[in-house]
């Protein structure tokens, strides 16, 4: 049965009404808020408080400020108009259902606009980068379009510069054509002067066109004289391993600390594989690990099951007893438990483990010292909780 809370105070202006309700001893993150227009409800185990406000609000722009071992409301109203209290004076138990399941249907219907805003507002998105993406892609097709396009060009030019060029070079050879011609119809004394130039002329470039043969003749001697080398001989090379079991190169390899982890893992799978051990029956292999066992118990803890994250820690300490912070989890479980003793075995075995201290187990050991002097002066053992201060 909730207790209602009465210890709250409330202002008010013509346009907003403050309240003030305590939190005294409950964590912020335990409070429940649910407001409408009509109805306020704040749930903060064992506590509970209930307003059914004297006239409408506007829920949409008010606000909750948690801290400092309060609540404070912000709450706007619709009409500016001074309220005569807080809550509607003569309201029965009928009456409250009634507003109570309004106030439901009214955040249920305002929950599902608001999925309903998001999941337009998801499509527009979704819909304007698909229209951003079909442009980026249209003007990248049209760049390749024109790429393509300007080299068609190039080339186009290119081609009938070549035609001109054999164009002209036809005619050339036409007009050298009826020069011969001509030469034909001269004279023969002409014709003979002729010749002799044209015999002085040939005289220059015939020795480098038989150059040119034995040139050739020449490289086709070369080439038949060249000499092709003999395939090579076969062989096999052979290649010598690290005569070792274990997966690591001998010169990169600790072998003290690679006994240690085989020893390690023949203890782990000694434990897994016990008879004696009926809770790990039920688990699966991969839940058969210290790691998982412990964000189990941190998740069990979270929500208050006590006992059961103290037996997911004790099934992850069966696995691997050497982590000090699976002992901490547990003495954490029991302080809340009041199994005192217990909580102080517990951060005593961790605090052996974080040894020496240093930087980096600092925090560890700081936890450990405050639960295990928590225990101590629960106990009443105040001169042993004086070794933890």
């Amino acid at each position: 049965m909730p207790l209602q809370v009465c210890g709250y105070s409330w202002q008010q202006t013509p346009t907003a009404v403050f309240l003030s309700l305590p939190l005294r001893g409950v964590c912020a993150r335990d409070a429940d808020v649910f407001c409408t227009e009509n109805y306020l409800k704040v749930n903060f185990p064992p506590f509970l408080f209930e307003a059914f406000l004297y006239a409408p609000i506007d829920d949409g722009s008010s606000k909750a400020k948690i801290g400092n071992d309060a609540i404070v409301f912000t709450l706007h109203k619709k009409e500016a108009v001074m309220w005569e209290s807080l809550s509607v004076s003569g309201v029965d138990k009928e009456m409250m259902q009634r507003i109570r399941e309004k106030s439901i249907l009214q955040a249920q219907e305002r929950a599902k606009e608001a999925t309903e805003a998001k999941a337009t507002a998801r499509r527009e998105d979704q819909k304007y980068t698909l229209n951003v993406m079909m442009k980026i892609e249209e003007e990248e097709r049209k760049q390749i379009e024109d790429m393509k396009e300007n080299e068609r060009r190039k080339a186009t030019k290119e081609l009938e510069a070549w035609k001109e060029h054999q164009r002209k070079a036809g005619g050339q050879e036409g007009a050298q054509g009826e020069e011969k011609a001509c030469c034909r119809e001269k004279p023969a004394g002409e014709r003979r002067k002729s010749e002799q130039k044209s015999l002085r002329g040939s005289w220059t470039w015939r020795p480098r066109a038989a150059a040119g043969r034995n040139s050739e003749n020449i490289f086709s001697e070369k080439l038949e004289e060249a000499h092709v080398p003999a395939p090579r001989e076969a062989g096999s090379i052979e290649v010598s391993f690290t005569p070792r079991a274990f997966p690591t190169a001998l010169r990169e390899s600790q072998a003290a600390w690679e006994e240690e982890w085989l020893h390690k893992q023949a203890q782990a799978q000694k434990v897994l594989n016990a008879d004696d051990v009926p809770e790990f029956r039920d688990l699966k292999e991969e839940e058969k690990s210290p790691e998982w066992l412990k964000e189990k118990g941190n998740k069990l803890f979270a929500t208050e099951n006590y006992l059961a994250a103290v037996n997911a820690y004790s099934l992850a300490i069966r696995l691997n007893n050497k982590l000090p912070l699976l002992y901490l989890n547990r003495a954490a479980c029991h302080l809340k438990l009041r199994n005192l003793h217990k909580a102080i075995e517990d951060s005593s075995k961790a605090l052996a483990l974080l040894t020496p201290p240093v930087a980096d187990n600092a925090h560890a050991r700081m936890k450990g010292h405050v639960r295990r002097g928590a225990a101590f002066c629960q106990l009443e053992l105040f001169a042993e909780d004086l070794s933890d201060v």
